[in-house]
């Protein structure tokens, strides 16, 4: 392999989880919860998925949610739409809070890396591979990598809400590939997502999935790339 892309949210960093989330927001507003409050609304919103990189919804979206939930990473608009969207459905203190909380997300204090992200990152560097990250998302998410010193090994960034494409879709990996100057063949895309991250074996791109856990419950979980890779 001459190149590795990578997924971002369950591969290479984790967000946090929901109650932190929530806090954060909270303090940053200058508001507050009794703590038996907080508890429950941090598992409503997490049982409604509104936190973007945690849990998947587990509950009925309205329907203009729904409408848009497919195709929400394609544009900035539609993926603040989505999560706002389903945040709205648990009643919080002040109403302002649902956008805080999206904007808490894109912090790059709600993101932790693996606890071998660097090292593979850094290893892949020393061995001249190309590195490229290839997310389905809808907001920069380079300040993130650069506040945690991991920008200086990432060569290309392919963002769907950028492209207006998103995984599984082949042209968002293929983008990848041509802005690394390599063929198909000899990448190996590295995702927590069968379907989405899957899609890159569609273009002839070898596919190795991680297990999205909590960054303390899968601190190797990166390291077998470097054997793949050679």
């Amino acid at each position: 392999m001459t190149a590795v892309l990578f997924d971002f949210s369950g591969t290479l960093f984790r967000i946090e989880s929901t109650e932190s989330w929530l806090r954060a927001a909270l303090d940053e507003a200058g508001l507050a919860l009794a703590e038996a409050e907080l508890a429950l609304a941090a598992l409503e919103l997490e049982r409604v998925g509104a936190l973007p990189g945690g849990m998947a919804p587990r509950a009925p979206m309205p329907d203009e949610v729904a409408a848009v939930w497919g195709i929400r990473d394609e544009s900035a608009e539609l993926h603040r739409a989505a999560y706002t969207g389903l945040s709205r459905l648990v009643p919080l203190p002040d109403p302002a809070l649902h956008d805080a909380l999206y904007d808490r997300h894109m912090s790059p204090a709600a993101w932790q890396p693996y606890p071998d992200a660097a090292e593979v990152l850094r290893a892949l560097r020393e061995r001249e591979v190309g590195v490229g990250v290839v997310s389905n998302i809808g907001w920069d998410l380079r300040p993130v990598f650069r506040a945690h010193g991991l920008d200086p090994y990432v060569d290309v960034y392919v963002l769907s809400y950028e492209h207006g494409v998103q995984k599984p879709d082949p042209r968002l990996f293929k983008t990848a590939c041509t802005a690394l100057g390599v063929e198909p063949r000899d990448v190996l895309m590295v995702g927590d997502d069968r379907r989405a991250d899957g899609g890159a074996a569609a273009l002839g791109c070898g596919v190795h999935f991680v297990d999205h856990l909590p960054a303390a419950q899968r601190p190797d979980g990166l390291r077998p790339i470097l054997d793949l890779v050679g």
